[in-house]
């Protein structure tokens, strides 16, 4: 029983450590996602991203050179990943690998200092990211336009899923994310993380992902506070503390 419980606790562990390579964890740790853009932004419009991806879906989706052999050296992937990623408005991170289906798949991580210039670099290129102040908000919108090619995707099928996530700083009063599969709005995870899912197929036919508020077709939206939930926390601790003083 001891041993079973080991092996249970090794085969976490090692799923959880794979996770923290750059992969999305299969299974009831997490949902599988063969193209996802991990994107987490600061209201002065900074951000870091990261790509967590199949090389056949980047061949696919964003029609990059890339040779679709899992068998590739890896040396020379990650070479000409950090190339493609490389610019004068990002800065390319560490950038890990794994196997998973019998695919090659890889996780760049791409820092930016102002969000709004993602699209300049080639593999972003099929978006336009908008980050302005409305009145006591702050509305970001990523419009999408269709992938670089519409043909079928080597070695997959085309029920893949894709995602596009979104971390923001501060309280949510607004976004358009729906389930997958389903006409259902989706709230946000732990309060301040919003996720768009849509099958590898229907991103390649170019079919929108959600509709912004206008009704803008293959627009991701939030509007948010324009305050940092950071920056509230303080302020509220610094007033209790203020008045436990008084008293």
């Amino acid at each position: 029983m001891r041993s079973a419980a080991r092996a249970v606790l090794l085969a976490i562990v090692v799923a959880v450590a794979a996770g923290a390579c750059g992969g999305r964890a299969p299974g009831p740790l997490g949902t599988e996602y063969e193209y996802e853009e991990d994107l987490k932004i600061a209201l002065d419009g900074s951000a870091t991203l990261v790509v967590n991806a199949s090389v056949p879906a980047l061949v696919a989706l964003r029609g990059l050179p890339l040779n679709t052999d899992p068998r590739v050296r890896v040396d020379e992937l990650k070479t000409q990943l950090r190339e493609l990623y490389s610019s004068d408005v990002t800065r390319v991170g560490r950038i890990s690998n794994w196997m998973r289906r019998g695919r090659r798949f890889v996780g760049i991580h791409v820092s930016v200092s102002d969000v709004r210039a993602l699209n300049k670099v080639a593999p972003f290129a099929w978006s336009t990211y908008a980050l302005r102040e409305e009145g006591e908000q702050a509305v970001f919108r990523q419009a999408l336009s269709k992938p670089a090619t519409s043909g079928a995707a080597p070695g997959l099928t085309g029920d893949e899923i894709v995602a596009f996530r979104l971390h923001l700083p501060a309280r949510i009063r607004f976004q358009n994310s729906r389930f997958l599969d389903r006409d259902e709005s989706r709230p946000a995870a732990r309060g301040n993380i919003v996720t768009w899912e849509q099958r590898l197929r229907e991103r390649l036919a170019g079919k929108p992902i959600a509709y912004a508020e206008d009704r803008t077709p293959d627009v991701m939206e939030v509007r948010m506070d324009r305050q940092s939930i950071l920056y509230r926390t303080l302020s509220l601790f610094a007033i209790a503390f203020a008045a436990a003083l008084l008293v």
